[in-house]
Parts: structure tokens; C-alpha cells; sequence
């Protein structure tokens, strides 16, 4: 469903991703996994549009994209939900929906939004950015369930909840899986990630290192060899 190619991309002078190549099937999940720094956010820019590769191939869907305005993958079934909840925090609940539908009618959006997650519809008045972190994240995971994407990037989505929200977030990726939407992880919380995936991904300093089936990766080499930690 989405391949690149040979990526390259970065800031002004700065090159991040090198040759990288990277692939999500339909229906399949991924895990993107990689230490602070590796590239991983760089590499959720660049597959939606957000950033233009300076060299290589984006294809979605059987079409070459490489090079098309961010509108052109997100009207194409491309969303991605980026670190820091992505919600507007200066305005209500309500006014985030209406904004997330893109067009949708806001009494269909709030019914969606309120059945995912009940806190949503108590709290329709309420600024988004007085809401708890957990509260925010299902607010932006909504996102997900109103623009009827063909793939979800995540990009960590439990950042600094508590473990608690952490699960209801993954609670609500699993619903999203088995409704058939392609998904890309990136999360600090490797065996969550690697629990709900199909394929993992290990990028470092820019390269992708390792790709396989999620259920033969070691975790504690992972953590050894390129998170430099002991798990």
C-alpha cells in the first residue's frame, strides 16, 4: 500500500534519512521502532507528505506520490496523528471535531467521537487543552475514525501518559486494526508496539537496520544494540 524507496530527506543542509526503504501493506500493522534521534519522525513527514525527499520513491496505492502537496496524501487516505496529541488546545472539543470531520456532518462526528470515547461527548464544551494528556490523545486517535483513513501514523502516542491512559490508547489502536486501516507505530513502549504489530522496522541514525516479522524480534537486543539500554 505504501512504499518508499531509496529515501533520502532532511533539513536544509542536514540529511536524516539515508536510502532508507520502507513498506506497509494493506491491513498490516507496523511497528517503527529506532533510538531518540533515529529518524522515525522524519520518516512519518516525508511518507505523508510533509516533507520532499531530496532523493528516492513514495508510492501509495499503486501510484507515485513523491513530491505531491501534504493535501494530496491525507485526501488520499494517508493520515497521520503527530507527536503532541495534534489537536488544537485554545478550542473546545466540539470545535476540534468539526475541524478533524473535514467536511462531515458535526452531529455524525460528535456520535462517533462520544461512542469511541464517552469522555468526548461530556466534555464537548470544554477546551481541549484543559483536558487530561490521556483525554487529549483519544481526542486526536478520534481523528482517525472520522476521515476514514486507508493508513494511521502514530507517532508516540503514549508520550507522556500515565500507564493507565497507555493502555486505553492501545485499546483504541486494536479497534482501529481490526476495522481494516493499515497502521505505523512509533512508540518509546517497544512491546506494546511489537504486541499489536504485524512487521517491525528499526531505523538508527538515519538507516534502516533491521525489517521483519514482529514476533521474531529480540527485545533485549533491540534495547542493547540500539536503544543502549539494558531491557
Amino acid at each position: 500500500m505504501l512504499n518508499l524507496t531509496g529515501v533520502t530527506a532532511g533539513y536544509g543542509s542536514t540529511t536524516v534519512l539515508r536510502d532508507v526503504d520502507f513498506a506497509v501493506g494493506e491491513g498490516e500493522v507496523v511497528a517503527l521502532l529506532g533510538p531518540n534521534g533515529a529518524g522515525k519522525t522524519t520518516l512519518l513527514r516525508t511518507a505523508t507528505g510533509l516533507l520532499r525527499p531530496s532523493a528516492g520513491r513514495i508510492e501509495f496505492a499503486g501510484d507515485e506520490i513523491t513530491g505531491r502537496p501534504a493535501q494530496y496524501f491525507s485526501r488520499g487516505g494517508i493520515c497521520l496523528l503527530p507527536e503532541g496529541r495534534g489537536i488544537f488546545p485554545s478550542l473546545t472539543v466540539r470545535e476540534n471535531l468539526m475541524i478533524q470531520g473535514r467536511g462531515r456532518a458535526l452531529d455524525a462526528s460528535i456520535a462517533t467521537a462520544s461512542e469511541l470515547y464517552p469522555v468526548l461527548g461530556r466534555r464537548l464544551r470544554q477546551t481541549a487543552g484543559s483536558m487530561s494528556g490521556g483525554e487529549q490523545q483519544m481526542l486526536a486517535l478520534a481523528r482517525a475514525y472520522l476521515t476514514d483513513p486507508k493508513i494511521v501514523l502514530v507517532d508516540e502516542a503514549s508520550l507522556g501518559l500515565a500507564p493507565l491512559a497507555v493502555d486505553t490508547i492501545y485499546e483504541a489502536l486494536g479497534r482501529l486494526v481490526r476495522t481494516g486501516v493499515s497502521l505505523v507505530v512509533v512508540e518509546q513502549y517497544v512491546q506494546k508496539a511489537l504486541a499489536i504489530a504485524d512487521t517491525a522496522f528499526i531505523l538508527n541514525q538515519g538507516v534502516m537496520v533491521h525489517s521483519g516479522p514482529a514476533k521474531e524480534i529480540n527485545i533485549e537486543q533491540i534495547y542493547e544494540r540500539y536503544l543502549g539500554i539494558n531491557a
